[in-house]
């Protein structure tokens, strides 16, 4: 086995991808303001090849309620109009021949709620990965007690250790939800 430190390190590592992982995927989660990441999730047809519109056009927030979208070709108005229309948005792109307008309604208080209810389903998911990551390191400190390489008692300590971790990042998780619950929830 790698030393405590690596180990450390490693559950670190992973649990920190989790944290970021959940952010990008939070970001495309709709609130009140519209925000360019709405649509990193939104792919083009390009040449054949599935791409996000950010790799594609200019997005700009000219208001509080508005994305505009400039593709660097016109022939690809068209192809962005339909990935809007086809995404789960539930947004009506406005093309005007040269650049796609988004104007994003008010929320209603119902649809706030299912808003809600997905950031919560994504923050569970991102707490059964690091559960997942906690048991995986957990597993491999038990083989290694085993196979005598480290004492019964070296064992509690690290797994107490990879315990903290995982507390310190579930904490994280229940803060990043609960803070975009707030930004759901502001009208």
């Amino acid at each position: 086995m790698e030393t405590i430190q690596e180990l450390n390190e490693q559950v670190n590592f992973k649990m920190n991808k989790t944290i970021e992982m959940l952010k990008i995927d939070l970001a495309t989660v709709r609130a009140g303001r519209a925000t360019p990441a709405l649509l990193d999730k939104v792919m083009v047809d390009y040449y054949g090849t599935p791409t996000p519109v950010n790799q594609v056009a200019n997005v700009s927030v000219p208001e509080p309620r508005m994305l505009i979208i400039q593709p660097w070709e016109k022939t690809l108005l068209k192809e962005i109009e339909k990935a809007i229309m086809k995404s789960d948005l539930g947004l009506n792109p406005n093309n005007d021949g040269s650049v796609i307008r988004l104007n994003l309604p008010q929320l209603t208080e119902e649809r706030r709620k299912e808003l809600v209810k997905v950031v919560y389903k994504k923050a569970e998911e991102s707490r059964i990965i690091i559960r997942n990551i906690r048991r995986d390191a957990n597993d491999l400190v038990k083989k290694t007690e085993k196979a005598k390489e480290i004492t019964e008692d070296d064992s509690k300590k690290i797994i107490d250790e990879i315990q903290k971790i995982t507390d310190k990042f579930i904490k994280e998780i229940d803060n990043t939800a609960a803070a975009k619950e707030q930004e759901v929830l502001e009208v």
